[in-house]
């Protein structure tokens, strides 16, 4: 068995080790505080921490790749179901005050759900509505979060 790098590893620990030093390095500009008296600074700089951490176990991962393992880039990525799923989060995050909660969740589940080529019309309208229903039992109803539940670009 031959060793090699494994190219998607390295580049995912690469990633990780930047992001969690840009992240602890922003998160010094707030004060820090100690464990038991913690500062708004001291959460985020343990984010980085571990965020480092993963990246360079996944870097140590990389150079332990063997044949095998080490592929070109990577897998493909998905395109209809990373659409999907992006586009779910932006219509929830740009509708939920237009159309209102009860729509937007019941939008976004349903084209989460759909994201999955396994997954049914019927499947995942049935998904979309329980979710629904159990978002706005916790949401409005238990958390009493002041959203409307149909919105101004509904209301006839």
């Amino acid at each position: 068995m031959d060793r090699r790098i494994s190219l998607a590893d390295a580049g995912a620990g690469v990633i990780f080790v930047a992001a969690g030093l840009a992240f602890g390095t922003a998160s010094l500009g707030y004060q820090l505080g100690t464990a038991f008296r913690m500062g708004p600074g001291y959460f985020p700089l343990v984010l980085a921490g571990t965020l480092v951490l993963l990246g360079a176990a996944v870097l140590v991962k990389a150079f332990m790749a063997t044949d095998e393992t080490a592929g070109g880039i990577g897998p493909t990525v998905p395109l209809r179901a990373a659409v999907l799923v992006l586009g779910a989060l932006v219509l929830f995050g740009v509708g939920v005050r237009g159309l209102g909660f009860a729509p937007a969740v019941f939008l976004t589940v349903l084209l989460a759900a759909l994201a999955s080529r396994r997954t049914s019309p019927v499947r995942a309208a049935v998904l979309a509505a329980g979710i629904t229903a159990f978002c706005i039992l916790v949401f409005i109803v238990g958390l009493g979060v002041p959203l409307p539940l149909v919105g101004r670009w509904l209301a006839f």
